[in-house]
C-alpha cells in the first residue's frame, strides 16, 4: 500500500512521479490527437510528430532510470515500444534536414576560394562542376529515403502495435502501474536512482577523448573511422538526455540547477549527431558506382566539410561541458555500464 502522507518532505515515489508521467502522457495524447486532424504532408503533422517524439522519449527515459520503482511488466515493453515509435517517426525529418544541411553545404562550398582544387585545376571550375551533379545525387537518394521513411511512420501509425502503445500510454495518463518499491518516501528512492543515471554520463563523457576535442579543428580526428569514433559521442547524448529527464521528474515545473548548461550540452551534442549523419551520407553518395569524377571530388570536400563540423561540435560541447562537470561529477559512485 503506498503511504498517504504528503506533507513537505514525506511524499511518497509514487507521489513524485505520478504527476510527471500523467503530464508526458496528455502531452502524448494531444499531439496524437493534433497529428490525426492535421492530416497527411503539412507543417501541422510536422509539428505533432516532434511534440509526439518528444513526449515518447520522456516517458521512456523516465520508465528506465526509475524502473525498480514501476511495474516491469507493463514498463519494460512500453519503454521498448516507444523506443520503436520514436525511432519510426524520427526518420521523414531526418532525411529531409540530412538533405537541407548538405545541399547548404554543397552551395556554401561552391563560393569557397579555401576549398583545395584537383592538381591542374581551379577549385571553382570543379566544384562547379561537381555540386550540381552531387546535389543532384544526394537529392534522388535522401528523397527516396524520405519516401520510405514516411511510408514506414504511415503503416506504424495504422498498425495494431501502435494502438497497443497509445492504449498503454493513455492508462498512463490516468493511472500509473507502480511497484511495491514506490511506497517508500521519495527523498529515499529518487535521489539514488537519478544519480545513477548522472553517474553513467559523468563516466561516458569521461571516456571521451576530450583533450583532442580542446581544438575546434583537429585534423587527426579527420583521418580516424567515422563510426568507430563517433558511437561514444552518440552515447554521450542519449545519457544526457536520461540525465535531463531524471532531473525533470524530480523537479516537476520546477527550474534545476544547471539546467540551461545541459540543454547547451544536448545542443551541441545534436549538431554533433546531425554532422556525423550527413557526413556518412556524403560518403554514401560518393560510392555510387560510375559517377564523374567532378561529382565524387564535391562529394569528397563536403564530406571533409561535415567532419570538419563535427569536430567543431566536439569543442562546442568540451567548452561547455568542463563547467557542468564541476557541478555534476559526484564524488563518489560505483562504476556501471551506459544502458
Amino acid at each position: 500500500m503506498l503511504r498517504h502522507d504528503t506533507s513537505p518532505g514525506q511524499e511518497t515515489a509514487g507521489d513524485v512521479l505520478s504527476p510527471y508521467l500523467h503530464a508526458q502522457a496528455g502531452e502524448f495524447l494531444r499531439s496524437l490527437r493534433l497529428h490525426r486532424e492535421a492530416g497527411p504532408d503539412n507543417d501541422g503533422t510536422e509539428e505533432a510528430a516532434r511534440a509526439l517524439r518528444r513526449a515518447a522519449r520522456r516517458i521512456s527515459g523516465t520508465l528506465h532510470t526509475f524502473r525498480p520503482l514501476l511495474d516491469p511488466s507493463w514498463a519494460e515493453p512500453l519503454r521498448t515500444e516507444l523506443g520503436w515509435l520514436s525511432a519510426t517517426l524520427a526518420g521523414e525529418h531526418s532525411c529531409a534536414a540530412r538533405l537541407a544541411r548538405l545541399l547548404d553545404g554543397l552551395q556554401r562550398l561552391s563560393g569557397s576560394p579555401q576549398v583545395p582544387a584537383p592538381r591542374g585545376e581551379s577549385a571553382a571550375g570543379a566544384l562547379a562542376v561537381g555540386a550540381a551533379r552531387a546535389g543532384a545525387l544526394l537529392d534522388r537518394q535522401l528523397t527516396l529515403a524520405r519516401t520510405r521513411a514516411h511510408s514506414a511512420a504511415l503503416q506504424a501509425l495504422g498498425s495494431s502495435r501502435f494502438h497497443a502503445v497509445a492504449d498503454s500510454v493513455a492508462l498512463l495518463a490516468s493511472e500509473v502501474p507502480l511497484s511495491s518499491s514506490a511506497a517508500a518516501y521519495a527523498v529515499e528512492v529518487l535521489p539514488p536512482a537519478a544519480q545513477l543515471a548522472e553517474q553513467r554520463l559523468v563516466e561516458a563523457v569521461a571516456a571521451l577523448p576530450l583533450a583532442r576535442a580542446a581544438h575546434p579543428y583537429n585534423a587527426e580526428a579527420l583521418v580516424q573511422s567515422g563510426e568507430a569514433q563517433d558511437a561514444p559521442w552518440h552515447q554521450v547524448r542519449l545519457l544526457l538526455r536520461l540525465h535531463r529527464y531524471a532531473q525533470e521528474a524530480l523537479h516537476t515545473g520546477l527550474p534545476y540547477e544547471d539546467d540551461e548548461r545541459l540543454l547547451r550540452a544536448g545542443r551541441a551534442l545534436d549538431r554533433h549527431r546531425d554532422a556525423s549523419e550527413a557526413a556518412a551520407a556524403a560518403a554514401a553518395a560518393a560510392r555510387t558506382p560510375r559517377i564523374a569524377p567532378a561529382t565524387a571530388y564535391a562529394l569528397g570536400v563536403l564530406h571533409a566539410d561535415q567532419r570538419h563540423e563535427v569536430e567543431a561540435a566536439r569543442f562546442a560541447f568540451q567548452q561547455i561541458w568542463q563547467p557542468v562537470a564541476a557541478v555534476t561529477a559526484p564524488a563518489t559512485a560505483p562504476t556501471v555500464s551506459a544502458p
